[in-house]
């Protein structure tokens, strides 16, 4: 019982950083877009998008074959996470429940400072079957939608002068499917403490804080500032800042153009 209670204890607040540190990160795109670098590269894939349609006869073909480029690195990552989630079924089986009653009278695992219970190990597996469905499903739609964009990419908007079809929106489509990409790479990055789960709570917590370190400074960047083409002075660097502010929201999806 003693060994559980660090399950109990390590575990929750594993996870509860993680989801507080996702939330602090999200409220930081929300608020500062230009601080991090989900907002910065938001911001890039618009002006992208823009510099694409300039000239369909030039730069269609480039286009089309970025995007191809992102659906095959979002294939790549989908097809990865329904495999791992076959081979993580097969070890929930109950087939293979007798390893698990082994590792309670000291077996492999015996290593393992914890719960080692048949209930245990199944909630384990269950948890990280869970996160690589939850990447499947994510990067299923991030195929989605950098497919309807590479369609809409290549229309002369100049042309048709629709207003439902403009260079703002497709960014916003290839916007789009890349938050479903980066939202099923955090589900892989989930999986990773939930894996060193099994061997312990302790490898699990230790996994968690390491991991966002890491995820701190790969999402957190420098103030983003443009720099002024007509000066460096005060006034002329914030206005310059809050046009990116505003830039930033825009490419979050929080502000409708």
């Amino acid at each position: 019982m003693e060994e559980k209670i660090l399950d109990y204890l390590l575990v929750p607040i594993g996870l509860m950083i993680m989801v507080a540190y996702h939330l602090w990160l999200l409220h930081r795109i929300i608020k500062h877009p230009t601080k991090t670098v989900i907002g910065i590269n938001a911001i890039n894939r618009r002006y992208w998008v823009q510099a694409m349609t300039e000239d369909m006869s030039k730069n269609g073909v480039l286009a089309v074959q970025t995007l191809r480029n992102n659906i095959m690195a979002s294939t790549l990552l989908a097809s990865t996470a329904i495999m791992l989630s076959s081979v993580i079924a097969v070890l929930m089986n109950p087939s293979h429940g007798s390893s698990s009653q082994s590792s309670d009278q000291g077996g492999p695992l015996d290593f393992v400072f914890g719960d080692r219970s048949q209930l245990g190990s199944s909630i384990k597996f269950f948890s990280i079957l869970v996160c690589f469905l939850i990447a499947f499903l994510l990067n299923v739609q991030s195929i989605r939608y950098y497919s309807h964009a590479s369609i809409l990419v290549n229309v002369p908007f100049k042309k048709l002068a629709s207003p439902y079809l403009t260079a703002e929106y497709v960014g916003r489509i290839v916007n789009r499917g890349s938050y479903f990409w980066s939202f099923g790479l955090r589900a892989f990055y989930f999986s990773f403490p939930l894996f060193l789960w099994i061997f312990g709570p302790v490898p699990m917590f230790l996994s968690c804080i390491a991991l966002v370190c890491m995820l701190y400074f790969l999402d957190v960047t420098l103030e983003f500032r443009a720099i002024d083409a007509g000066g460096s002075d005060g006034a002329g660097m914030e206005l310059s800042h809050s046009c990116d502010e505003e830039q930033g929201r825009q490419s979050v999806g929080l502000v409708q153009c």
